[in-house]
């Protein structure tokens, strides 16, 4: 149950932080700093999923 709840929040912010990427792509001038951010981010939780 414990690992279902936390893999359901590591979810939500795997998807926010999807929703932040596709937002400062479409930006006229989106900032290479904060994608490669923001894709780490990203690709940490998604490991942490594959670990539960």
């Amino acid at each position: 149950m414990l690992s279902s709840s936390h893999a359901n929040a590591l979810e939500t912010k795997h998807a926010n932080l999807e929703a932040r990427l596709h937002e400062e792509m479409s930006r006229p001038s989106p900032d290479a700093g904060t994608i490669q951010q923001l894709k780490k981010a990203k690709l940490r939780i998604k490991e942490e999923l594959s670990e539960i």
